[in-house]
């Protein structure tokens, strides 16, 4: 709980007086600190001396703010009771928050919700979440909690925020503030200098692209983080914008990829893996195929897709590894085996 200040202390000169939204939560959390720890109802004026901020004020402007105050702690589902002091008289009101009533039920989780909270984990242990995902694995853990990880075999999330803007870009467009960077485009020998109103961040193909209002050329553009060079700086205040309602992020990469060779591919996929590619699937149909160095006992699917990106296809059929692989065209079940020799020949020049 909070310390009361003298009336008679000075103020020093570099003190600043919080906002009246900061002292009302503090007043709040005082408040309810002092109902929640007692075991017999408190009577107004005790509570005055435990809440520091009843002390400052008179006993007029304090029956007004308490009243205000136990309002808005019922209106936040905080459970206010309001008992006799004395149980052979009730002519004295006291107040008290039962903790049977204010504690969290426990929490249980069915084996598929544990299954995604370790995919979760497993997706942000590259990014700046990865403390507490870990922690909260710890605490599950601590806890007695199994999770089955066999349940996502197969099942390989490709969120990945190595960029170093990655942070910055994500506030910037939680925040609607404008900023500014380096960013070096494709094919281009330096990079430019960019100021932008940040619209959506999205994940396309396993790379992450920033979609925003392009200042200098007063257009929609879209940008890849990877290509950003330098550090990330805001250029205004926040929400001084605001996003088209309409704005559809994956159109709008898309509709930069048009250049770009597209192609339709039958793909099989090993049951349980390749959800990214069965989103976009304009067909999925069981198989019975046995494919040569794969267990027969493996369960596959036939996966075909139509007007994808003949690289970003290259680049995610390869990432499935085993768990997948190309049936026609011929040539692009070559240009994924050759990716994946590549791969083989750059560790062999590791070891």
């Amino acid at each position: 709980m909070a310390r009361s200040r003298s009336a008679a202390a000075p103020r020093g000169p570099a003190e600043t007086r919080p906002s009246p939204a900061a002292a009302k939560t503090e007043r709040l959390l005082n408040l309810t600190i002092a109902l929640l720890y007692t075991r017999r109802p408190l009577s107004k004026a005790r509570i005055r001396t435990l809440v520091p901020h009843y002390q400052d004020s008179s006993a007029e402007a304090f029956d007004r703010m308490f009243e205000r105050d136990k309002d808005e702690l019922r209106e936040l589902g905080i459970p206010l009771r309001t008992e006799a002091l004395d149980p052979m008289f009730d002519d004295e009101t006291g107040y008290r928050i039962d903790q049977r009533e204010y504690r969290l039920p426990q929490i249980d989780f069915a084996p598929d919700e544990l299954a995604v909270i370790g995919l979760a984990s497993r997706a942000w242990s590259q990014a700046s979440l990865a403390g507490p995902a870990a922690q909260a694995l710890r605490k599950l853990d601590t806890a007695g909690v199994e999770r089955d990880t066999r349940g996502i075999f197969g099942i390989e999330p490709l969120l990945h925020t190595t960029e170093p803007a990655f942070e910055q870009v994500r506030d910037a467009v939680l925040t609607r503030t404008p900023i500014r960077f380096d960013y070096r485009g494709g094919g281009a020998a330096q990079a430019q200098t960019r100021s932008v109103q940040p619209w959506a961040l999205t994940s396309w193909h396993g790379r992450w692209y920033l979609t925003a209002h392009d200042l200098r050329r007063d257009a929609p553009r879209v940008f890849r983080l990877d290509r950003f060079t330098g550090s990330v700086s805001t250029q205004g205040p926040a929400g001084e914008y605001a996003v088209p309602v309409d704005h559809d992020p994956r159109a709008m990469i898309t509709a930069t990829q048009e250049g770009q060779e597209t192609v339709r591919a039958t793909v099989l996929v090993r049951a349980g893996a390749g959800q990214s590619l069965r989103r976009r699937a304009a067909e999925i149909t069981s198989s019975d195929a046995h494919l040569e160095g794969v267990e027969t006992s493996a369960g596959w699917d036939r996966v075909v897709v139509a007007d994808v990106t003949r690289p970003g296809l290259v680049a995610e059929v390869a990432g499935l590894g085993p768990d997948a692989r190309v049936v026609e065209p011929a040539d692009l079940a070559h240009a994924v085996r050759e990716r994946l020799l590549a791969v083989v020949r750059v560790h062999q020049e590791a070891l």
